[in-house]
């Protein structure tokens, strides 16, 4: 475990307030956990653009009646098997499915496979929930 260092901050009175009424909205107990969070984000993001090895979650919303809408989703993560961790295919109601597809690997494949899901005709909906392998984090 890594050495506790204390640092201080200044911050405009408004800022200030405008910060802790986020944070009790959030949960949080204290403000050092919050700013915690905020740099582990800001580095993740940065692995992200640097093109780290990178964990993530694509999720889509589609109409699987569409025509060759499956088969599409199919290939595509066919060609992108060595970053495909996992996907689950969830039934929302008789038309509509969500897929989670679980994804580790170059951050710029990963964001490349989320971006031909996401313009495939017939998906509604997705988001690329962008993490980290936790390798690179304290």
């Amino acid at each position: 475990m890594s050495k506790i260092i204390r640092f201080g901050i200044s911050l405009s009175s408004d800022l200030s307030k405008r910060f802790d009424v986020r944070l009790r909205k959030k949960g949080y107990s204290n403000r050092s956990e919050a700013i915690r969070d905020l740099i582990r984000q800001d580095l993740v993001i940065e692995e992200w653009l640097e093109g780290s090895d990178v964990a993530g979650a694509i999720t889509l919303i589609y109409d699987h009646h569409k025509r060759e809408l499956l088969n599409k989703i199919t290939d595509i993560q066919h060609d992108f098997q060595k970053i495909i961790v996992s996907a689950q295919h969830i039934h929302l109601d008789h038309r509509n499915c969500l897929e989670i597809i679980a994804v580790k690997g170059d951050s710029a494949k990963v964001n490349k496979l989320a971006n031909m899901l996401k313009a495939i005709n017939g998906v509604k909906h997705s988001t690329l929930s962008m993490s980290t392998t936790g390798r690179s984090l304290v």
